[in-house]
């Protein structure tokens, strides 16, 4: 009776050990997949915040040259306003294929 008894528990501690592990792999709220998983997304949120800082870092830039830089406000609205100082002509070049034809009039 004695060695039925002692196989007895190492099956039981057996049992206990093989519920641990399956537990820790897939059970709960903290399993190894789900570790993993919010690693996974941790990296991929530490990425979006580098490229967001990078593109607060160049905006600033942009800023700081708006505020001290004339010439590059000239540049801008020159550019992207179609902006002229006084006394000077603007000549605006249309791509022949968007100008009315003859015939569509």
């Amino acid at each position: 009776m004695a060695l039925t008894s002692r196989t007895g528990r190492r099956l039981l501690a057996g049992g206990v050990l093989a519920l641990a592990g399956y537990y820790a792999l897939w059970g709960g709220e903290y399993s190894a997949f789900h570790l993993l998983r919010l690693k996974k997304e941790r990296r991929e949120a530490e990425a979006r915040l580098a490229s967001t800082r990078a593109e607060v870092d160049s905006l600033r830039a942009l800023v700081d040259k708006l505020e001290n830089d004339d010439a590059e406000v000239e540049r801008i609205a020159r550019e992207r306003f179609g902006m002229i100082r006084e006394g000077e002509l603007l000549y605006r070049f249309v791509p022949m294929d968007s100008a009315p034809t003859p015939a569509a009039e």
